[in-house]
């Protein structure tokens, strides 16, 4: 038997008894629908026809999740509720009591540590760094040899008279040298590091300087770090060397300063 029914005051169909209940089901035939069979006197309602269609699908009502109590926390270890003033806090991560010696002993032996927001973090190694060390040299040795050719025009100029004792001008030069690379040093490191996270170097090999728990450092810990490095260089550069041996591919300054160095 083939049905019509009136789309728009436009005859539809022909179609079968399945296909206008299909109609139904997905709405877009109405009970007050004119519809029409042969053998039928005239066009009428649907739910005049006399067809039985099933009762609309409800998906059943979804459970709202609890509400939120903002003096309570889950433990990044076992996944347990717990008051917050009986957990502790590392990071954007928080530990309950029973679980805290495990969290603890992961943090010394340099597990990685899943956060939040920021998921593992992926941790550079040792030659990626050191592109990104040469690059930052690169920039830093053109300010320098520019303040040292200044000094040596100032200086330079000077000449000894015959028996004059010797001037200690030379070691004055060099000290002052010396000085403007550590505050050189220590300026693009902390600026950098402390504002964006990574200086020119590290942006271009997408590396970024955190903190063991990844989150930003700020400029104290910035500075210290350049510090730090100074030192790593001054033992003959093995700070440095200390990164493809150590698990999360920290520097003698990292240590210090516990930060670690990983991919954006």
């Amino acid at each position: 038997m083939n049905w019509y029914y009136v789309n728009q005051g436009q005859q539809a169909g022909p179609l079968t008894q399945e296909e206008l209940l299909a109609l139904v089901r997905e709405g877009k035939i109405s009970e007050e629908t004119l519809v029409w069979h042969e053998g039928m006197q005239g066009w009428t309602a649907f739910h005049q026809a006399g067809l039985q269609t099933d009762p609309p699908f409800t998906p059943p009502p979804t459970q709202a999740p609890p509400p939120v109590n903002p003096n309570e926390a889950v433990c990044a270890e076992c996944g347990q509720i717990f008051p917050i003033d009986e957990m502790i806090q590392h990071g954007n991560l928080r530990v309950c009591a029973s679980c805290k010696p495990v969290f603890l002993q992961k943090l010394a032996e340099g597990a990685k540590i899943k956060f939040s927001t920021s998921g593992e973090l992926n941790y550079a190694g040792f030659w990626i760094r050191l592109g990104a060390w040469l690059l930052d040299g690169l920039i830093l040795i053109i300010p320098y040899m520019v303040i040292s050719f200044m000094i040596g025009i100032l200086t330079g100029s000077r000449r000894m008279a015959p028996g004059e004792p010797p001037s200690l001008i030379g070691p004055i030069i060099l000290i002052c040298l010396q000085f403007a690379y550590v505050a050189l040093h220590i300026g693009y490191w902390t600026y950098f590091i402390g504002r964006y996270g990574a200086t020119p170097g590290k942006m271009v090999c997408r590396l970024k300087v955190v903190s063991a728990d990844g989150a930003n450092i700020t400029y104290g810990r910035a500075a210290g770090r350049a510090l730090g490095q100074m030192l790593s260089a001054m033992i003959c550069y093995i700070g440095f060397l200390m990164t493809p041996f150590d698990v999360q591919k920290r520097a003698l300054h990292d240590h210090i300063c516990n930060t670690r160095v990983v991919f954006k």
